[in-house]
Order: structure tokens, then sequence, then C-alpha cells
């Protein structure tokens, strides 16, 4: 296992591809909220004060053992057909999203990568501070927005 590359806190900490990110409550809980609406499980990242309590246990313990809100109750109750779509875990996806926003935004901090606005895909890009050229493109996600949330 690799040093910690990210850190923002000791409250979580995510081990993936031989890196340890370390984040404080917020950080991981705005990650999560993020990343779920990425995959489609939520159309948008204001919820209610107890639903990301419950997505922030399913990611960091890889499920919800008492639901606080709705959507903790949706996930419980619908969890044999929204834990996989198409065989993709969307534990794994959530964690993976999360690690991936911290790494990225690790590397721009370092420096190595800039933040641009892509207006064509109405997406943040990452290029090359030494030049224009797009250095990375982040592979699709899988989509959960057949089995969204809604209250």
């Amino acid at each position: 296992m690799t040093e910690t590359n990210y850190c923002s806190g000791e409250d979580y900490e995510v081990e993936f591809l031989s890196y340890r990110f370390q984040f404080n409550r917020h950080d991981f809980e705005e990650r999560v909220v993020a990343s779920a609406v990425k995959l489609g499980l939520l159309n948008h990242n204001e919820l209610d004060e107890a639903e990301p309590t419950d997505l922030v246990e399913l990611t960091a313990d890889g499920r919800i053992e008492s639901p606080r809100s709705q959507l903790g109750w949706y996930l419980v109750r619908h969890w044999e057909r929204v834990s996989l779509v198409e065989g993709e875990s969307l534990v794994y996806w959530l964690r993976k999203l999360v690690f991936r926003g911290a790494w990225l935004d690790h590397r721009v901090k370092e420096g190595r990568l800039e933040v641009t606005w892509d207006d064509g895909a109405a997406d943040f890009a990452y290029c090359d501070p030494a030049g224009d050229r797009t250095l990375l493109e982040l592979a699709p996600v899988p989509s959960w927005h057949e089995l969204q949330f809604r209250r």
C-alpha cells in the first residue's frame, strides 16, 4: 500500500488500486452524494437531512444496517434490483467515483492537471497544464437511472 495521497481528514478511508485516501465527514458525504447523482441513482444533490447518512453508510460499509430516511428504506427494500445493474455493483461504483474525484482533485492540486469547462459536452475536462490537449477522458459509468430513487 502506498502512502496516503489525498487527505481531508480521518473520518473515512478508501483504498483503491493501491492508493489510500482519507476524508473528513463533510468531504466524504459530498463526494458520495455527487457519485450517486453521477450514477443516476439520484436526480439531484439536494437531499433530506438523513439521506446522505444512509448513502455514506452504504458506500463506507457496503450495506445500510438501519435505514434513517426514505432513500435508505428504498435501497434496503429494493436491494436485489438496485445492487447490481448489468453486472455492475452500486457499492463498487460509488466507491470508485469517490476515489476518482479525490484522485483528480489531488492531481489538480499538485499542478499535474488543469480543469477546464467543455461547452460541447457540458462537463469538466482535465488538461495538461503545459498545453491544451485533453489529458484524461473519463471512462463512462453504468447507469442507475431506471432504478432512480423518487419521493
